[in-house]
């Protein structure tokens, strides 16, 4: 057993507040749960104390939606932009997705994993602890296997990988028909979640993508599997996609600036998390803010992930993306806090991380700073003292 004490604790115990703690202790067990929260003066013995001299300390950070694995870069598609092209334009153009497709799949699995490799620990650095990564980027059997396998290996860094399969990305150049290829991404699933490397299945719900009749066909197909799914919905329109996920009972839709209260409605009654990613909407320049507000009303859970993706979200910094949801979304800085912890690991259908609680897993992070607000209100530099996993020190 081991106890940590004399921290201000954001515990986040409850379903609103940041449930502080301001002199508070965290006892965990050989496991690596956490055995006992409370004030440092109440604490039960232990075989190790460790002082954590008044830092602040918070769930460890769940980012849950990134497309982490890839080849290339798209910095020529953000000098693009700025002469007036659309993320719509470039990708009818050859672009965006298209163009990370070609280079992934010239890329081999141990080029993948080097680069994947910078890009994970960058994200720990920061206070990760558990994250998701997407295929989507092959648009073929053999590229999809290799790039989930990569998402795979990227656990042996110290952090959780959650995969999601998501062939149903943009149409490849060998495939003249959505259809055709839609029924071979349905066709690859068995085999890939057969190999472990499927944890859920997502697609892209979008004019320039694929429809809501083509998304409920790979749905169907993860549902035979038992898998469950995720979406990325109405991000450039309203296409009715999150509508179609929430009857799935999809563990979250993404994106969002176009969702419509019918589909708020849907994810409320589902129960699906919607995850807003400020780092798309500022790299494209989008005007059209998510409903917010709405989505408070409805009781959905609100989770936040920094996108990171070489086009549209090409950031690391999940903390810079706690101070542009703020900031550009207007949302709380506890909102915030909670959207990369407890409502990040909701997205994933995680339920044993999140919060400062007994039973919980000891995933917290010692942050420089006298208030859980700080981390939103600052940017620029990183206040992490020390990342723990699973109860394990010096991962920071």
């Amino acid at each position: 057993m081991k106890l940590w004490r004399g921290g201000h604790l954001a515990t986040l115990a409850g379903d609103s507040g940041w449930g502080l703690i301001e002199d508070g202790a965290l006892l965990v067990d050989d496991d690596g749960l956490l055995r006992w929260v409370g004030p440092s003066a109440e604490a039960p013995a232990a075989d190790e104390v460790v002082e954590l001299k008044g830092a602040l300390v918070t769930p460890g950070l769940v980012d849950c939606h990134t497309h982490l694995v890839y080849g290339g870069n798209r910095a020529d598609e953000f000098e693009q932009r700025l002469h007036g092209a659309s993320y719509a334009d470039i990708a009818r153009a050859g672009g965006g997705i298209k163009s990370t497709v070609a280079a992934t799949r010239a890329a081999t699995e141990e080029q993948l994993l080097a680069s994947a490799t910078r890009r994970v620990l960058a994200l720990m650095a920061e206070g990760v602890t558990t994250l998701e990564v997407k295929s989507g980027y092959g648009l073929n059997a053999a590229t999809e296997a290799r790039m989930l396998r990569v998402a795979r290996r990227l656990e042996g860094l110290g952090v959780d990988v959650r995969t999601s399969y998501l062939a149903a990305h943009a149409l490849p150049p060998e495939f003249g028909d959505a259809d055709d290829y839609i029924a071979a991404v349905c066709l690859w699933l068995p085999e890939l979640h057969g190999e472990g490397l499927v944890d859920a299945v997502d697609a892209f719900c979008e004019n320039i993508a694929f429809s809501t009749a083509q998304v409920g066909r790979v749905f169907d197909a993860a549902r035979r599997l038992g898998l469950p799914v995720k979406l990325h919905a109405e991000q450039l329109s309203d296409q009715g996609g999150a509508q179609l996920a929430a009857s799935y009972r999809a563990l979250s839709c993404d994106h969002l600036e176009h969702l419509s209260p019918a589909g708020i409605q849907a994810m409320a009654e589902a129960g699906t998390v919607a995850v807003l990613l400020p780092g798309a909407f500022y790299a494209l320049r989008e005007t059209r803010l998510p409903p917010l507000e709405a989505l408070r009303e409805a009781g959905v859970p609100i989770a936040l992930a920094t996108d990171h993706n070489p086009g549209s979200s090409p950031t690391l910094s999940p903390l810079l993306m706690m101070n542009m949801a703020c900031v550009l979304f207007r949302m709380t800085p506890e909102e915030a806090l909670r959207g990369l912890t407890v409502n990040g690991a909701r997205a994933l259908g995680l339920q044993d991380r999140g919060r400062l609680v007994a039973g919980q897993r000891a995933d917290f992070c010692v942050w420089d700073g006298g208030h859980p607000r700080e981390l939103a209100a600052c940017f620029g530099h990183n206040p992490l003292i020390e990342r723990v996993r699973k109860g394990s020190q010096g991962e920071a």
